[in-house]
């Protein structure tokens, strides 16, 4: 028998690889079953009683202390969801959904978003708003050699003015601008994203909707704060926009 070896036939290096097989077999399911701590069980088309999880199951709760002390159970019962206006194309489970009204507020493809806490994300330094705007973060400013935005146009995909910027809202953690505060045409203020616009001369161009369509775009429901179900619901409604601001973008190219 040569040396090293337990058997004829089995020897130490055969072991290990077997060993390392069990290993990362071992592994791959607990992580699996880790990333299902967020979205799972699925929702069944079936039957509300129908529960989705597939292989491996769910893991059992785990609780985690964040940052401002509270305390959050992961997997747990799922809150309110975000609102879905659209109906199935076809009576088989799992067909396709339809916007029903306007697409960019349906909650369905590039529409939807998360239902997130109806609170402001805070910096973890200091415990304020992370996304405010320079009205409140007095300590900022925009450089002088980069384009001002506010007092500019807001110029839709149509080529229309949809109003004017009043503001610009930073984030205290990146240090750069995510939101400009859009004076509409009927008078109210809306966010618009800073990564949707492209600053033209003294203009602020958006590709992803019309002019007439900031009227219907989600509302932050205090003037110096945005919560994060907020955002979300701004950022989907603007960039939904690329397929659906009008009919013909959500046609085939061919």
């Amino acid at each position: 028998m040569q040396i090293g070896a337990i058997t004829g036939y089995i020897d130490v290096a055969q072991l290990a690889l077997y060993a390392f097989w069990l290993f990362f077999a071992g592994l791959l399911i607990y992580l699996r079953r880790e990333d299902k701590r967020e979205g799972y069980p699925l929702q069944s088309d079936r039957s509300a009683h129908v529960t989705v999880q597939g292989f491996p199951p769910l893991p059992a709760p785990k609780s985690f202390h964040l940052a401002d002390g509270r305390t959050q159970t992961a997997p747990r019962a799922e809150g309110p969801q975000p609102p879905c206006y659209a109906a199935p194309t076809a009576a088989w489970p799992g067909a396709p959904l339809q916007p029903v009204g306007n697409p960019m507020l349906s909650g369905v493809g590039p529409a939807a978003f998360a239902y997130r806490a109806n609170e402001p994300e805070l910096v973890l330094a200091t415990g304020k708003p992370r996304v405010v705007p320079l009205r409140v973060a007095t300590d900022h400013a925009i450089a002088e050699e980069d384009p001002d935005p506010r007092g500019m146009e807001v110029v839709g995909a149509d080529g229309e003015v949809a109003g004017v910027v009043r503001e610009a809202w930073i984030d205290r953690s990146e240090t750069m601008l995510r939101y400009l505060e859009v004076e509409i045409v009927a008078g109210a203020r809306v966010l618009l994203p800073m990564t949707l616009v492209r600053l033209s001369g003294s203009r602020v161009r958006v590709a992803s909707v019309l002019a007439r369509q900031f009227a219907d775009a989600p509302r932050h429901s205090r003037p110096d704060q945005v919560t994060l179900r907020e955002e979300d619901a701004i950022g989907a409604y603007f960039a939904s926009g690329h397929l659906y601001a009008t009919p013909e973008r959500a046609e085939p190219l061919l």
